[in-house]
């Protein structure tokens, strides 16, 4: 299964409106969960069974938590069993599919 997830704290102590550092604890614990992964300027996406992707955002939306009083969680997930490598293997079959086009 690949879940794209997207965590941010609101009610900040600080008043501030920056999410940077709970994000940076977020994606901590996503890289460092040894799940295929990707961050991008919106989403973080993992790629692995259930139960293991769901306990890493479990344990990345705790971590935000920590962050401000409240947290938003949003997440998109694609889930085909039997099927791994899909992170990378559906972009693959995108860009051949872009490149068939052009020709």
């Amino acid at each position: 299964m690949i879940v794209a997830f997207s965590v941010a704290p609101s009610g900040a102590p600080d008043g501030t409106d920056s999410v940077h550092n709970a994000v940076a604890a977020a994606v901590k614990i996503v890289r460092d969960s040894g799940l295929p992964n990707q961050t991008d300027s919106m989403f973080t996406t993992i790629e692995g069974d259930w139960d293991e992707v769901f306990a890493v955002v479990k344990a990345a939306t705790d971590a935000v938590g920590a962050f401000g009083s409240r947290v938003s969680l949003v997440l998109k997930a694609d889930i085909r069993p039997g099927h791994s490598g899909e992170m990378a293997g559906k972009v693959e079959r995108l860009e051949e599919a872009m490149t068939r086009a052009e020709n």
